[in-house]
């Protein structure tokens, strides 16, 4: 009985272990077009400011933002019912850089979104402008994580005391 609790633990502790990893990571936006801008956030970032429906900012976001006095910026995520994309703003210059129409960028709630990954378009808010937004992990490793799913850690779990059993069973122990 020891060797299964312990076998069961170590697999319960793997698999948080697993899921864990999986969810964290550093992400790197790069913004092309008719504005160029770069800037990383932690994946888990907190937003400073959210409107529940509305979208969220996060504040002095530090970066490669043309035009702005400190390379700091303020960055609000709409959400798709108020037309989604972004808005880069220079706080201390007082100046709006970038403001997009696109695709909700983001998961979840306001409170707590989750980037989504991957290359989207953006157009200028009031004018022809068109931009290429590209998210990435950087703490990704060359290729998708698989966590395995509960059934599958159960089936595993369900052989080895399959396994455990016949041999008890066999050596008598």
């Amino acid at each position: 009985m020891n060797l299964m609790k312990s076998l069961r633990n170590t697999a319960a502790i793997l698999m948080l272990g697993a899921a864990g990893l999986a969810n964290a990571g550093l992400y790197q936006f790069n913004l092309t077009g008719d504005y160029s801008a770069s800037w990383q956030m932690d994946s888990a970032a907190v937003p400073d400011v959210y409107s529940t429906g509305q979208g969220m900012i996060y504040e002095d976001v530090a970066g490669n933002f043309p035009g702005s006095l400190f390379n700091l910026a303020d960055l609000t995520f709409y959400k798709a019912d108020l037309g989604g994309g972004l808005e880069i703003y220079d706080w201390y210059g007082d100046t709006v850089l970038l403001l997009t129409d696109g695709p909700q960028l983001y998961t979840g709630t306001e409170k707590a979104p989750t980037f989504r990954l991957g290359t989207f378009g953006l157009t200028d808010f009031d004018g022809p402008g068109s931009y290429t937004l590209t998210i990435t992990d950087l703490d990704a490793g060359p290729g998708p994580v698989d966590v395995p799913e509960p059934a599958t850690t159960a089936m595993l779990l369900g052989g080895m005391g399959v396994l455990y059993a016949s041999r008890k069973r066999r050596f008598g122990k």
